[in-house]
Parts: C-alpha cells; structure tokens; sequence
C-alpha cells in the first residue's frame, strides 16, 4: 500500500513538472479583443500550442508540456516576441514601447539578451543620425566616412560576440537552439558565415543533431559548393 502511494506522489509531482502559467497585460488598448497565440516549431512549420484573447488588458493561459520548448508569442497571425514554455509563473508584459517576458529562469536570460541587443540596435541608430548631423554639418566626407565604419565595425563585433556568447552559454538548454533558429531566420539563404562555423566548433553533438540546425547546415554547405563552382 505504502509502494503504490509513493508510485503515485512519484507521477503526480513529476506531472506538476510540466505545469506552466502564462499570466499577461497590456496597456495598449487598442489589442483588446485580439487573439494571441503560444506556437511551437513542429514538423517544418509553426503550430499553435496555446491561445487567448485580450479582455480589458489582460490576458491568461496555462496548460502542461513534455519538455521545456522555444515558443513564439503570435497576435493573429503576426510574430510578437520569442519565449520559453518551461515550468513555473510566466509574466507577459505589452506597452508601447516594448514586450517582455519574465518570471522563470530562461524567460529572465532570454529577455536580458534581447535588451542588450536593442541596445546595440539603438547606438547603431544614433550612430547613422550622427552621420546624417555631420554631413549637414558640413564636416569632411572623408573623415565622416571613416569615423562611422570604425564605429559600426564595434557594433557589428559587439553584436556577434553578445550572439555567440549568449548561444555557446546556454547549449545546456533550448536557449542555445532557439537564438541560432533565429540568426539563421534573418540571412537571406542558409550559408557559413564565420559566425556560424564558430559556433558550430564549440558546439556539442546535443546541439549540432538538432533537426533544425542539421538541416540548416546541411543546406548551407550545399549552398556553398555552388558559389564555390560558381565562380570558376
């Protein structure tokens, strides 16, 4: 008797795991009555897991996984924010000038990457309206030409390093798979840019036999070999 209540408390708590709970608000009031949407990679396309709708600011939805996932927040059929579907309180805040996601672990780290990214974004703005002040300025062309791509040479080294840093700190979780889907999403074609061949040579096998990441690669590589005849 005592063995099959232990069996029990044993499958309870390792179902109470999986649990999570996506509590929301909004301050934008426009969004009320819209339909958001929790989708997941599955099978070359992203199918929803999850869904709600804005009443009066606030939004709420819950449910349990087999396995803590990358996720993207869509509104109707619009792509919001990338987060976590782990266990645990998942706090989704919407203004006008950002979306974030907090409460768990890998939400915290993940939303930490995305601020130091738009920060980066941000001087690199600042940096093009500095040109543009310059230029009217009247200031040397030349020299304004030499200042900036100095200065976006950092950014753009900045960038990579926080990206790599972020992917080669987290190949013990979905983080690691989930920002490189990511990077990958944003190039035109798959190819191996020096970027993603260092990545790729730190990687695990746990990472690098993702079937995502086998795919991509495999794709790159093909890619390659054709502007490698290409141009001879």
């Amino acid at each position: 008797m005592n063995k099959l209540f232990l069996l029990t408390a044993l499958i309870l708590s390792l179902t109470a795991c999986n649990k999570y709970k996506i509590e929301g608000t909004s301050s934008v009031s426009s969004l009320d009555g819209k339909m958001l949407f929790i989708k997941v990679w599955e099978a070359d396309q992203m199918v929803s897991m999850d869904s709600c709708e804005i009443i009066h600011g606030k939004f709420a939805m819950s449910g349990e996984v087999d396995s803590v996932v990358m996720a993207t927040l869509y509104m109707d059929d619009q792509p919001m924010m990338p987060l976590v579907i782990e266990k645990g309180n998942i706090k989704i805040t919407i203004d006008d000038l950002k979306l974030t996601a907090s409460g768990t672990e890998l939400n915290d780290k993940l939303t930490g990457f995305i601020e130091q990214q738009k920060s980066i974004s941000s001087r690199a703005e600042d940096l093009s309206h500095r040109e543009s002040q310059m230029i009217m300025d009247g200031k040397d062309p030349e020299e304004i030409q030499r200042m900036v791509h100095v200065e976006r040479e950092k950014l753009s080294d900045e960038m990579t390093k926080l990206i790599n840093g972020f992917i080669t700190g987290n190949y013990d979780n979905v983080l690691s798979t989930g920002v490189f889907m990511i990077l990958c999403s944003n190039m035109p074609y798959p190819i191996m840019t020096s970027q993603i061949e260092e990545i790729l040579s730190k990687a695990p096998d746990s990472f690098k036999n993702h079937p995502f990441i086998k795919e991509f690669v495999a794709a790159a590589e093909e890619n390659m070999q054709r502007m490698k005849y290409g141009r001879q």
